[in-house]
């Protein structure tokens, strides 16, 4: 990105790749499954003309270590390599968005560490416990990865391997209408390149294991704990989370002070609409409670 600088930090014992950018308050911005730090391509110079905004690929992903074993994969742990990250960067609090798998890992960080956070902005998931513990069929028919991604090696290391654009393409158009033409070319060339790394592969199986054996009970033992930093559900209008859920009641008992809204477009709304998505970040990390707390003038 025009204007960023691409670095990889040794923190929390693993390689940690990230871009940074731009001026004033900090805001970190997670990707999610199958993509890497290149999906904010479109919306991290926008942010950056107000923050200094930090790009990372979390840890499976990208040009991030690649650990084998599930227990390399908790939202705990991929949360602590990128707190890691922003105090090796010199930023004791910040701002901090995920979408997917990172919308996942910032829901962790505000359980661990909510001293560390100005906001969080969570983007088209519903909290894990809720999806597990309330799982419908209509869920499990679109969100049927979660469980083949979890399956004893090689299973579906092996299956994906084979063809490996054509399982996570079908991904990226299964979860809300989108078709390739609407993904930038850049961001999507990135995209594979990543996923037909057989090491990347497998670290995304582990990330998925790691949801079912170990994430849920953390999550279980978090029930009663609500983040009270100011916060932003963002989701894709048409998106298999918004038609199987009403998204904001998902977290109203997790977020203390929380706003909502629905980005046209589905799942990968970030990709798709990256006008939009930018101009609901900066409407809420420049509101007022937001710039009081993170110190804007």
């Amino acid at each position: 990105m025009e204007g960023f600088t691409d670095s990889v930090a040794e923190v929390n014992g693993q390689r940690i790749a990230h871009s940074i950018g731009g001026a004033g308050p900090a805001v970190l911005l997670l990707h999610g499954f199958p993509q890497t730090r290149a999906m904010w391509r479109q919306v991290a110079p926008r942010l950056a003309e107000h923050f200094t905004v930090v790009t990372a690929d979390l840890r499976g992903y990208g040009a991030s270590s690649k650990p084998r074993g599930a227990e390399h994969y908790s939202f705990r742990e991929m949360g602590r390599d990128q707190l890691a990250l922003m105090t090796g960067l010199g930023f004791d609090r910040f701002h901090l968005v995920g979408h997917d798998r990172g919308g996942r890992t910032a829901h962790r960080i505000a359980l661990d560490e909510p001293s560390r956070l100005l906001s969080l902005t969570v983007m088209d998931i519903v909290p894990t416990h809720h999806l597990f513990a309330n799982l419908s069929r209509e869920v499990a028919a679109s969100y049927y990865h979660w469980f083949f991604l979890a399956q004893p090696q090689p299973f579906p290391e092996t299956l994906i391997l084979a063809d490996p654009d054509y399982f996570f393409e079908s991904c990226l158009l299964g979860w809300g209408g989108a078709k390739l033409s609407d993904f930038d070319a850049g961001q999507l060339a990135a995209y594979r390149e990543a996923w037909r790394d057989p090491a990347t592969v497998g670290a995304m199986c582990d990330d998925y294991r790691a949801a079912l054996r170990i994430d849920f009970d953390l999550d279980a033992a978090d029930l009663g704990c609500r983040v009270d930093a100011p916060s932003l559900v963002l989701y894709g209008d048409t998106g298999a989370m918004a038609r199987a859920y009403d998204v904001p009641a998902t977290w109203a008992d997790r977020l203390s002070a929380m706003q909502a809204a629905a980005v046209p477009g589905g799942h990968f709304f970030i990709d798709t609409n990256p006008d939009a998505t930018a101009a609901a970040l900066l409407g809420f990390l420049m509101s007022d409670r937001a710039q009081s707390i993170g110190g804007m003038p």
